[in-house]
């Protein structure tokens, strides 16, 4: 599945996570936006975790830690 489409999906995501959550302030929106698009890995998805470089790990790492904070968002301002 090593297709162009899982970058063009990728990004699609991210910028509508990036809209949901500026935008329309929706933040858990935009977190199930910016899980959605870790689905879509822009890297190779055949390659072992082990075996990318450490800035493919960090770029996921780091899309993950802003989905988990965009819930934490999310939960905290619905909170009433």
């Amino acid at each position: 599945m090593k297709t162009p489409i899982n970058k063009i999906l990728y990004v699609a995501f991210l910028i509508l996570g990036i809209y949901q959550a500026f935008i329309n302030k929706e933040f858990a929106q935009a977190a199930a936006s910016f899980g959605i698009g870790l689905v879509f890995d822009p890297f190779n998805p055949n390659q072992k975790w082990n075996e990318r470089p450490i800035w493919q790990k960090a770029v996921l790492i780091l899309h993950l830690a802003i989905a988990a904070t965009l819930l934490g968002f999310g939960i905290g301002f619905n909170d009433k």
